[in-house]
């Protein structure tokens, strides 16, 4: 199984920390508690993935702080990086 890393307990991204093809599934490392997405996406190395529902015009969370906008609805399992996110 592939993983990704929580950088911080609020982000709403994680770092995939392998090269993640589309329909894989993903350990989320870094909470409490055991989290899966399955990717929607082919996802490069060190790239985000979406692990929670972030709505258009939400703010983007990584290292807990906002690092941009979703420029359109964003499904957890959703690979988060220009196509859909305004910098601020």
């Amino acid at each position: 199984m592939k993983k990704a890393l929580l950088l911080e307990k609020n982000d709403n991204v994680a770092v995939v920390l392998d090269d993640v093809k589309e329909d894989e599934l993903i350990m989320i490392k870094g909470l409490d508690e055991q989290v899966r997405v399955t990717s929607l996406n082919n996802i490069e190395l060190a790239h985000k993935i979406a692990i929670k529902k972030i709505p258009k015009g939400q703010p983007i969370l990584k290292y807990g702080e906002v690092i941009g906008l979703a420029v359109t609805d964003i499904e957890v399992g959703s690979h988060v990086h220009i196509h859909n996110i305004c910098s601020r």
